[in-house]
């Protein structure tokens, strides 16, 4: 059973690092031919060095979820190694909105020009909204762990049925024998 789970998993992670290498070529491979052949005029050395600099973290990331994802196999082809879930939640998951907005950048440079490189400011950004949520998200669970969220569970005094009948009684009685 455990095999069974480890070669569907090797087989999602090969399918996820093909579509990236893939969708990696298209938009670099688009980059280049309308930088060289449609927009050679507007090309110059700075757009290819923006390209550069800006295609790098891409290509590190693609080479990282390489590196983690690809499954190994043994010499007779039983998956030794299925790789780590590249559809994890967590890094894995900023690690491609970062890829997917480079190839859309690029894509848009490509088409645009220099001044769509800008957009690439939005990933730091998202990065940083990304970590304030996740610390307030965390805060508050915190909060409620230490008891100090018991105030938000009920708000405005509001009660349920249940608490409304035992207030109405008298509160719980408790026997002691």
């Amino acid at each position: 059973m455990a095999q069974k789970a480890a070669k569907q998993q090797a087989a999602r992670n090969t399918a996820i690092l093909k579509r990236i290498h893939l969708l990696s070529l298209a938009s670099n491979a688009l980059f280049l031919l309308l930088r060289f052949l449609l927009f050679r005029s507007s090309s110059t050395r700075a757009t290819f060095i923006l390209w550069t600099l800006l295609s790098i973290p891409a290509f590190a990331i693609e080479f990282w979820l390489e590196k983690i994802g690809r499954p190994a196999s043994g010499a007779s082809g039983e998956v030794k190694d299925s790789g780590q879930d590249l559809e994890a939640k967590g890094l894995t998951e900023y690690m491609f909105d970062v890829l997917y907005w480079s190839w859309g950048t690029t894509f848009l440079a490509s088409v645009f020009g220099d001044r769509a490189w800008w957009m690439w400011a939005a990933i730091p950004l998202y990065s940083v909204w990304l970590a304030y949520s996740t610390f307030g998200s965390v805060r508050q669970g915190i909060a409620g762990l230490l008891g100090q969220g018991a105030e938000s569970e009920t708000p405005n005094g509001a009660t349920s049925n249940r608490q409304r009948k035992l207030e109405k009684r008298g509160g719980q009685k408790v026997q002691y024998r």
